[in-house]
């Protein structure tokens, strides 16, 4: 698979502070790839430093295989990017806004701007002026610039910040076609973790300048945390001894009800159930729960000297 963004030892220091701390990380063509962090953890100056808004102290970053520092212009008018809240003209409408941006990246075809406005429901906001538009619509101005010469490469900070839910549901569809249908690489970051989720093919977490892990959407479901919780009311004694008897590890949890990590039972409830049935063990409860990305992100963080629980 051909790899489209890498960095080698990537390190940023301001003074004696370390911002970013040999991150050395990949991503490939038509990977939306997940970028998470606590506030401060070098998200965004990672971003400005693979746009080459920044230079790094230390380290490489290759775009399309060809080191930044010497891949020239060339290389930017492949990439849209938005980082951090996207400015505009203020007294320009959206449209006049976009026939700018369109000139900068030397696109004469006005058939561009209203593609872009139709993929991301901004049309009936044409004659808007930036200043009169909402946060979230402000926001996808800014991916309207990002998206308008249809980049291989989207780098984004934080896009769906601001955005109504049925806007984020919007965008995350957006991208999604664009990494399956156009092979469009998708380099995100986001404090919307449940929304990374449901977006990521990769995902890469950093806390205080480090990358502590890279992990496909595949793997973070084969380890994450699953169990199986019951409730056999006033027979929970019985049940617990029955289960246990059978193989089980049964674990009480905080509020009374038992608890089954095993992956025979997490794949196999009904299992469990007619188990107990047998033994006239009635349940008002038997569901399995996954561990989420959040959940996951904070044990993570927290093994490592962050705030996580």
């Amino acid at each position: 698979m051909k790899e489209m963004i890498r960095t080698v030892n990537l390190t940023k220091r301001y003074g004696d502070k370390t911002i970013v701390d040999n991150v050395s990380l990949s991503v490939n063509k038509g990977e939306i790839y997940g970028f998470l962090g606590l506030n401060g953890a070098g998200k965004t100056t990672t971003i400005r430093t693979l746009l080459g808004m920044i230079r790094p102290t230390s380290g490489d970053v290759y775009l399309y295989g060809k080191r930044l520092a010497e891949g020239g212009q060339d290389l930017w008018k492949r990439v849209g990017y938005m980082v951090e809240m996207p400015y505009a003209y203020p007294s320009f409408s959206v449209r006049d806004n976009l026939k700018l941006f369109a000139r900068l990246r030397g696109i004469s075809d006005q058939r561009a701007i209203d593609e872009v406005m139709d993929k991301i429901n901004l049309t009936s906001y044409a004659k808007t002026k930036a200043k009169d538009l909402s946060l979230g619509n402000a926001q996808k101005l800014g991916l309207a610039k990002a998206l308008i010469h249809n980049p291989d490469i989207l780098i984004l900070d934080e896009p769906t910040n601001a955005l109504d839910p049925v806007g984020i549901v919007e965008i995350r569809g957006l991208l999604k076609r664009l990494a399956s249908e156009h092979g469009v690489t998708v380099f995100i970051s986001s404090h919307i973790l449940e929304e990374i989720s449901k977006l990521a093919s990769r995902i890469g977490i950093i806390h205080q300048g480090v990358l502590l892990q890279e992990i496909t959407a595949q793997e973070f479901d084969r380890i994450r945390q699953k169990r199986l919780y019951m409730d056999a009311c006033d027979k929970g004694a019985a049940a617990m001894s029955r289960l246990v008897k059978e193989g089980y590890q049964v674990q009480l949890s905080d509020k009374g009800l038992l608890v089954v990590a095993d992956e025979r039972a997490v794949r196999h409830p009904e299992v469990i159930a007619r188990l107990l049935i047998r033994e006239d063990i009635p349940l008002s409860l038997l569901k399995v729960e996954e561990e989420d990305l959040e959940s996951y992100f904070l044990k993570i963080v927290g093994a490592n000297g962050g705030q996580g629980q």
